[in-house]
């Protein structure tokens, strides 16, 4: 029953009772006069032939009162009556009560990214309570408190509700001057649907709703997560995540997204934001390969519909890129430990990919940052200004070089910020100027800002600035003397950024303090990015190219005027600044709903406002209740009146029966139901996968097998049949000859039941791949979570003993021959059951003779699946490494699938093909 319509009106009796059509139980009336002439009519006369009657003629009766309709029976279709008008009437049950008729209702919703996730359910809230309220003539206005422009008017429940119907929520918090919005409104009651994230406002609002009447708030059931700015770690991305309610554990699932090379969206990774109870705040370390890395788009929560839960990938996620070019010092080896490169590639390095090459090399690759240590006289001068122009960041030390090069740019040159002075500044030695100085705390307009300085960082030499009128805007750190330490010139889209002192600790011990990596690390980063500094923004202009909306989805916009930078920038998420990718500079500048360290804080309600529990908000209509009791007891009413009639015999009686009961009979009464699936199995050939319990990872491993079964059917006399899922628990696994087991975190391990199921699989011959998917871990000695549940896993089976798979194993030369067998990652190891001999015993080793050779099990972490997974038109559905060497890859992955199939149906034949000569010489002789 639709609940949103506005035809006809409620009433709302007693107990949360109440009727869409009232006046239909004015019918009821009828029922006590329906009675009387029930009871008044007799029921219809018997004929009865009788011979004699006329002997009866003349033979005056005394008892003249006609029979009448039992009482009984007759209660019985009063009932039916009732039920079929009640039922008519619309009863429902848990409608929204009516506490004071006479005021006007005022529905508030906020609308913002706080409700997006249940915006459906609390307009359905809203659409019911307007149409209780329509039903007593009640006046109602709607107000969305993010579309504060609109003021409220009251009119009648059924314009409310199609504004209800129509509204639609915003990526930003409401932004309200109470004063507007209610002015001149009167007193009014008000029932608030919020979102229980407590905004700028929101107090004052509230008591401004309390001194015109009676307010009503509804609280929200689920949870409200988000993502804040993500960052680099040394291992990965860092992922931080808030939620709204700590009162318990919970894990959040977080798919990250990316593009393909063929420009698809894909879902490169999924993992879990684990939160614990009384904490609101958690982080997540995403590993990925370098080229998912930079493919990534967007990080959002899977099962919350917001912009909350939503990080658009910005350019400074990825790991930036930066080039190393050092003077003369580094080519002496016996220093390579104390020469400026080695110091740089130490700061640099967990955070960046680094390059190493000529200059000419170094600009083809387009990296973030070129550093230059202590570099002097260059060639490419013209391209390396034009890489800065572009957007690119050179960053600059001194030492002996430049300082001695100083006759050669004392002019004004565009790859230093700026002139220098004959001579550098030595402190702290028998002829120094003074003590070796330490670092004035950095100013606001600096990219370092926020950065603490040290005492025990200090400098003991420098070149130093010419004094220039604009010498002070190029400053970006001093020194405790206000001494230029670092300065900084804008040249075009990028900038030039010189640090006064070596990049080793010849002239200060600076390299070799935590604060010289983050300097490093704010410098590399500041490109293309989230955030970006009030000075870079002076004079830019912004638009809008894609808007991201509450629901977290990222449109293309065309129509929007440019914005001032800076402006961008001091204003947070509004309907003029909303949330998305702006575009300038030559770049691309994404703005997220939520900041850094934002918090998520719940709205505080004082005793004056009225509490309603979600769970007491779902009506249960009770029409389609009271009509099936009505149908039920019409029934037994023919059942009995024919049963008085004396018309139901035998047979009659039992006809009845059989058709009133028929209906709720078990329909299945075939004692061994046929399986479907089993009876497709042994039609077709059939790859199967174990269902994990991770939707994610099951449909890799669907589209994995998918792929394998087509390379089979284009390349062998195989034609597999669509792949199957199957339960371990539930499914008779003797069907398939081949089971894809991918290992994922949280997996449930396998019962006692199961693993005898599994044993009698492997001993009849079936083979299991077992894919940890964890390669590229596993590869640095790392004991990964996936492994340690394989472990689990294995305890319980009767596997044969394992070795890594040789270059002579069958499984090289089944089909194709193979050295090597990658899937997604390459250079895991591969195992597989150990080599036998004929001297070797056989006792107890249940598959050393009774598998015709096939290994019964394959184990490894290449993730063959998503090397192998296409989607519906056949494509690639993962990437796998990059360019031709990436496909090349995903080729001898299909590959190692195709012989892994042909190993498993054919058994060892290719082996036996060894002994073919032989054979024949001897059949020869």
């Amino acid at each position: 029953m639709a609940l949103s319509g506005f035809r006809g009106s409620s009433v709302n009796f007693f107990w949360g009772l109440g009727f869409i059509t009232p006046w239909v139980l004015v019918i009821l009336l009828i029922v006590p006069i329906l009675w009387l002439v029930l009871r008044a009519v007799p029921p219809a006369p018997k004929r009865i032939r009788f011979p004699g009657v006329s002997l009866l003629i003349g033979l005056k009766d005394n008892d003249v009162q006609s029979d009448k309709t039992p009482w009984w029976l007759l209660f019985l279709r009063a009932i039916i009556f009732c039920c079929l008008i009640v039922g008519f009437a619309g009863p429902i049950f848990n409608i929204e009560p009516v506490t004071n008729p006479k005021n006007d209702l005022l529905i508030v919703m906020e609308g913002s990214w706080a409700d997006a996730a249940n915006w459906k359910e609390k307009k359905e809230v809203a659409l019911r309570v307007v149409r209780t309220a329509g039903s007593t003539g009640r006046k109602v206005a709607f107000l969305q408190l993010t579309e504060s422009s609109r003021k409220p008017v009251f009119s009648a429940a059924s314009i409310a509700g199609k504004k209800i119907q129509a509204a639609y929520p915003n990526a930003w918090l409401p932004d309200l001057n109470v004063a507007e919005i209610i002015a001149n409104l009167g007193d009014f009651d008000s029932y608030w649907i919020a979102s229980g994230l407590q905004w700028p406002g929101q107090s004052k609002f509230r008591d401004a709703l309390l001194k015109r009447g009676s307010v009503k708030v509804l609280l929200p059931e689920a949870n409200l997560f988000g993502l804040l700015p993500i960052s680099l770690g040394a291992k990965g991305v860092e992922v931080h995540g808030v939620r709204l309610d700590a009162k318990k554990d919970e894990n959040v699932r977080i798919d990250v997204k990316g593009l393909d090379p063929s420009g698809i969206e894909r879902t490169f990774q999924t993992n879990f934001l684990k939160f614990k109870e009384g904490t609101s705040q958690t982080s997540q370390t995403l590993v990925l390969p370098r080229e998912l890395r930079n493919r990534m788009t967007k990080i959002v929560v899977a099962d919350q519909s917001s912009s909350a839960g939503v990080r658009i990938i910005g350019d400074n996620t990825l790991r930036p890129e930066v080039a190393i070019i050092s003077g003369d010092f580094s080519a002496r080896e016996s220093l390579k430990l104390l020469s400026p490169e080695h110091y740089l590639t130490k700061a640099l390095e967990p955070y960046t990919d680094l390059i190493k090459g000529t200059i000419e090399d170094v600009l083809l690759a387009n990296p973030n940052a070129i550093i230059f240590a202590d570099v002097a006289n260059f060639t490419s001068k013209a391209a390396i200004v034009e890489w800065v122009e572009e957007g690119g960041t050179l960053i600059r030390f001194a030492g002996p070089n430049l300082a001695s090069a100083q006759y050669e740019i004392e002019k004004i040159d565009p790859l230093m910020p700026v002139k220098l002075r004959m001579g550098g500044r030595s402190l702290g030695g028998a002829m120094s100027w003074g003590s070796p100085k330490t670092l004035k705390t950095f100013e606001n307009n600096s990219p370092f800002f926020g950065l603490k300085t040290p005492d025990e960082v200090i400098v003991m030499a420098q070149v130093l600035a010419q004094p220039t009128p604009d010498l002070s805007a190029h400053v970006i750190a001093r020194l405790s003397d206000g001494t230029p330490l670092v300065t900084r010139k804008l040249v075009g889209e990028g900038q030039v950024v010189l640090f006064h002192v070596t990049a080793n600790t010849d002239w200060s011990n600076l390299p070799i303090s935590g604060l010289f990596v983050s300097m490093l690390d704010r410098l590399v980063n500041n490109g293309p990015a989230e955030y970006f500094e009030p000075l870079d923004l002076t004079g830019t202009t912004w638009k809008l190219s894609y808007e991201l909306d509450a629901f977290g989805n990222l449109s293309a916009v065309d129509d929007r005027s440019g914005i001032d930078g800076q402006t961008l920038f001091d204003t947070g998420i509004t309907s003029k600044t909303p949330p998305g990718v702006y575009e300038g500079r030559k770049t691309r500048w994404t703005r997220n709903v939520l900041k850094e360290n934002e918090l998520f804080r719940s709205s505080n309600w004082p005793s004056s406002v009225n509490l309603v529990e979600p769970s007491l908000q779902q009506p249960q209509p009770l029409m389609a209740w009271l009509l099936i009791i009505a149908l039920v007891f019409l029934g037994l009413d023919v059942f009995l009146s024919l049963w008085l009639s004396g018309k139901l015999s035998g047979v009659g009686l039992a006809f009845v029966l059989l058709f009133s009961f028929i209906n709720f009979t078990p329909q299945g009464l075939m004692a061994q139901p046929i399986d479907d699936r089993a009876i497709a199995a042994t039609r077709d050939v059939i790859l199967a996968f174990v269902r994990t319990g991770d939707r994610v990872q099951d449909e890799i491993s669907f589209a994995g097998l998918s792929g394998l079964s087509l390379a089979l059917s284009q390349r062998t006399s195989i034609e597999p049949a669509a792949p199957f899922g199957v339960s371990l628990d539930v499914d008779e696994l003797s069907f398939y000859p081949f089971l894809y087991w991918a290992i994922t975190p949280g997996q449930a391990l396998p019962t006692a039941e199961t693993l005898r199921k599994l044993n009698r699989y492997l001993e009849g011959g079936g083979l299991i791949l077992f894919d940890t998917k964890d390669a590229e871990f596993s590869q640095f000695g790392q004991s990964t979570i996936e492994e340690n549940i394989l472990k689990k896993i294995t305890i319980g089976l009767n596997l044969p003993p394992i070795s890594r798979i040789t270059k002579d194993h069958v499984l090289t030369r089944s089909f194709y021959l193979l050295q090597d067998f990658p899937g997604r990652y390459a250079g895991g190891t591969v195992w597989v059951e150990a080599t036998y001999t004929s001297k070797m015993k056989t006792a107890g080793v249940p598959f050393s003779n009774s598998n015709d050779g096939v290994t019964p099990v394959v184990i490894g972490g290449n993730d063959w699946a998503s090397a192998w997974a296409i989607d519906g038109l056949g494509l690639p559905l993962l990437p796998v490494g990059r360019g031709v060497s990436g496909d090349r890859q995903r080729e001898i992955a299909l590959r190692f699938g195709i012989n892994l199939i042909m190993h498993t149906l054919t058994g060892n034949y290719k082996s036996d093909q060894v002994h073919v000569p032989a054979l024949l010489k001897r059949l020869g002789k």
